[in-house]
């Protein structure tokens, strides 16, 4: 990847260069996805919230804290599911006011039909990582994805 900030070690040289790096990935992976995701009528966004909702009984703001979206972009993003017949929102016995969500048969088959071009995705990007680095690589951004 050009551009990318490293002193002679390959290492992030501030946490500003941190930061700038994770953003460029970030946008490279979204527009990847976007064009991969395009043939296929749904964006990363959708298949995200969908598979974070199949992994489980989950509320509106456990999904928008797992999926990282502020609450009126996931309100937002819940609509356009349950217009589109992918997910259903539905009250919890305990409060009303909660609302769990379900995906659908259809999210289901759409979440799968998706599984290929994300696959390829997911590959081509660890592909500029030597074999070696790409376990260690997960690992780590796994344990940074945790920080709070």
């Amino acid at each position: 990847m050009e551009g990318l900030l490293y002193d002679g070690a390959m290492s992030a040289r501030t946490v500003s260069d941190l930061v700038v790096q994770l953003q460029m990935l970030t946008r490279t992976i979204e527009q990847q996805a976007s064009d991969e995701l395009a043939g296929l009528d749904t964006t990363l966004r959708t298949v995200s919230v969908l598979l974070c909702a199949a992994s489980g009984e989950k509320t509106q703001k456990e999904l928008s804290e797992l999926a990282c979206l502020d609450k009126s972009t996931m309100v937002n993003t819940l609509d356009a599911l349950e217009r589109d017949g992918l997910a259903e929102r539905t009250a919890t016995a305990k409060d009303r006011r909660v609302r769990i969500v379900e995906v659908t048969d259809r999210g289901r088959n759409l979440v799968s039909s998706t599984s290929h071009a994300l696959d390829g995705l997911y590959e081509s990007l660890l592909h500029h990582l030597p074999e070696e680095d790409r376990e260690p690589f997960l690992r780590s951004l796994a344990r940074l994805s945790q920080i709070s």
